[in-house]
């Protein structure tokens, strides 16, 4: 049984359409983009010199583009003549700015994310989650100094740093009331995190620890992912950061 074809679908298949109808033929693409770059209107005198075609030829090419709204029609006296009897103004073609505009879906930056993790999982090694770790606490150093975070605070300091640094990079994070856990309620790995979490969450636990280690707070973060509308909770204990 054919599925039905969506409406945007059908728009789409328009537009192709219009464009193959208007602009498919190469002379005509070649006419389009001479009017357009044209300093003046053209004629279909001007285009059948420039084109070495019939005029009848140009013309048709040139009604055509104006048809279908690429090329507006104007009228000029042709230059050198005015007055009474000066002749008939002469018909002249100029571009509309008309744009062409092809919508197809977003991009979907979550599926890749999803299969690049199945990839990952996939390669032979022992922990993967200790590979994400790593390359997440370089990445999480690396961000400590692109953003220029202060050095040598104090713990609770840290902790707001840490905080603000993963929340520009799309976490909704924030310290808890005692100040030894980050909670995050909305994570930009998306549902990638609650398919891999043992690869999302290690990569998160390796930005925070390189995050705290850049502020020379050296701790070893605890990540409990969440469950169902719960907060991710990373514990960021005092015991543990401080020297």
């Amino acid at each position: 049984m054919t599925e039905p074809i969506s409406a945007q679908a059908r728009s789409l298949d328009r537009t192709i359409g219009d464009l193959t109808s208007a602009l498919g033929d190469p002379t005509r693409r070649a006419i389009f983009i001479a009017v357009r770059e044209s300093p003046e209107p053209a004629t279909t005198a001007s285009i059948a010199e420039l084109f070495e075609i019939h005029p009848n030829v140009a013309r048709h090419h040139l009604d055509k583009l104006a048809h279908d709204g690429y090329l507006r029609v104007t009228r000029r006296r042709p230059s050198g003549r005015s007055g009474p009897g000066a002749g008939r103004p002469a018909k002249c073609y100029e571009a509309t700015g008309k744009g062409v505009e092809l919508h197809f879906p977003s991009r979907r930056y979550d599926l890749l994310i999803d299969l690049l993790l199945r990839t990952l999982q996939r390669l032979d090694h022992e922990d993967i989650g200790s590979v994400a770790e790593a390359i997440g606490h370089e990445y999480g150093r690396e961000l400590a100094e692109e953003i220029g975070s202060p050095q040598d605070t104090g713990y609770e300091e840290a902790v707001k740093a840490v905080a603000s640094a993963m929340t520009g990079l799309g976490f909704d994070i924030a310290p808890d009331a005692t100040g030894t856990k980050l909670l995050t309620s909305h994570c930009p790995f998306g549902t990638a995190a609650t398919g891999h979490p043992d690869v999302v969450c290690s990569l998160d636990r390796g930005m925070v620890s390189g995050l705290f280690a850049a502020l020379r707070q050296p701790c070893d973060p605890v990540v409990h992912p969440h469950h169902g509308d719960e907060d991710c909770v990373t514990e960021v204990p005092v015991s543990i950061s401080r020297r």
